[in-house]
């Protein structure tokens, strides 16, 4: 595990402790839980990139599927 000096303003650093208090738990937790939460968003950001460049130039395929999934199903 690593150890990481960070600065922040005072009044923000009163902020996030008074934060991890409210919520039960220490402010280095919270701080480890909002960096696992932003590069998870990061990587879904990531994902979805990719996804959307592979589809480009696909888009007509793309409406013709989205058409067929809004049938209504045939018995």
């Amino acid at each position: 595990m690593s150890a990481l000096t960070v600065r922040l303003p005072d009044d923000k650093h009163q902020r996030l402790k008074a934060l991890a208090r409210s919520r039960g738990t220490t402010l280095n937790r919270l701080i480890d839980e909002m960096t696992t939460q932003m590069l998870a968003e990061h990587d879904a950001e990531t994902r979805f990139r990719l996804r959307a460049a592979r589809g480009t130039g696909q888009e007509a395929r793309g409406r013709a599927l989205l058409d067929k999934a809004s049938e209504p199903s045939k018995p």
